[in-house]
């Protein structure tokens, strides 16, 4: 049997409030600060996703529409996917990574602490979809870059420093119309 290459085809960049699905043939990479991602994977199929959400929930929903920003809605849109694959959500290994407290107490306190409602956010409905939760890197101070593998289920998160947070954003910016 020849071994499978390592290196995904595809690689996908999302941006706040973005989310993505695909199988083993895709690499998802993202910058976190106080947003949240949670990476859902099955082993035997190798399909899997990642989510980058800003807020917990929505204060007032005025729509029907999901939205990736949403840590609630996030997590619907991936659990959409799972549904459509046909495999049981518990044969899912879940990963979150985020939350970091990025700004100041007092203008943390101002925004209502943002990167610890993420974090419940993020456990809790973990807790309740009963998810297989295999790592957490949650909390802290510095931003966070992530590299979710589909082939193998890896996820990589190195804390950033601000250079490079600097040349991530440059070197993965949407293009502007």
């Amino acid at each position: 049997m020849k071994a499978e290459a390592a290196t995904a085809e595809k690689e996908v960049f999302l941006h706040p409030g973005d989310w993505h699905f695909a199988g083993a043939d895709t690499r998802i990479r993202t910058l976190l600060g106080s947003c949240v991602s949670i990476t859902l994977w099955h082993p035997k199929a190798r399909v899997g996703g990642m989510c980058h959400y800003l807020l917990a929930h929505r204060e007032n929903r005025r729509s029907d529409n999901l939205s990736g920003r949403y840590g609630d809605e996030a997590m619907l849109l991936l659990l959409r996917e799972i549904l459509a694959t046909g495999l049981p959500l518990k044969e899912f290994g879940a990963k979150l990574i985020g939350g970091a407290a990025v700004l100041s107490s007092i203008e943390r306190h101002k925004m209502r602490d943002v990167p610890s409602r993420n974090i419940d956010m993020a456990r809790a409905m973990a807790h309740q979809l009963g998810l297989n939760v295999q790592a957490e890197d949650l909390g802290g101070n510095a931003p966070r870059v992530v590299v979710f593998d589909i082939a193998n289920g890896h996820v990589w998160v190195k804390q950033s420093q601000e250079a490079e947070l600097n040349l991530a954003l440059t070197n993965k910016t949407r293009k502007q119309t």
